[in-house]
């Protein structure tokens, strides 16, 4: 059965919806990195790191290459850049109100 386009758009954007996996996509936005890297850039442990990688690549958001035993994540494209500009944009304007929301740690979104 194949899932609505609402669906894949809301995959799509739980991909952002983490802590960690920003902190990922800002680690890799300027360069593409190892997981070890990463991993010592973050002070996170590789497990963890890989397991939001899969997770960033499962959503299309991320891709990787391999050269000989290391594998390099980067953003998919300039679109996933300039999604992530303007999210940061629109931080900047609804900031104080996300930080005073409780509702979204109550709805665990």
């Amino acid at each position: 059965m194949e899932k609505s386009s609402v669906e894949v758009k809301a995959k799509f954007i739980r991909g952002f919806g983490d802590k960690t996996r920003l902190q990922i996509l800002e680690s890799i936005r300027r360069s593409e990195k190892t997981v070890s890297q990463i991993v010592a850039e973050l002070n996170g442990n590789q497990s963890n790191i890989s397991q939001h990688l899969a997770c960033l690549k499962g959503c299309g958001i991320i891709v990787s290459r391999q050269e000989g035993k290391y594998i390099y994540y980067s953003l998919r494209n300039e679109r996933i850049d300039q999604l992530l500009d303007v999210m940061e944009a629109v931080f900047a304007q609804v900031a104080e109100e996300v930080s005073a929301c409780d509702m979204n740690d109550e709805l665990d979104c």
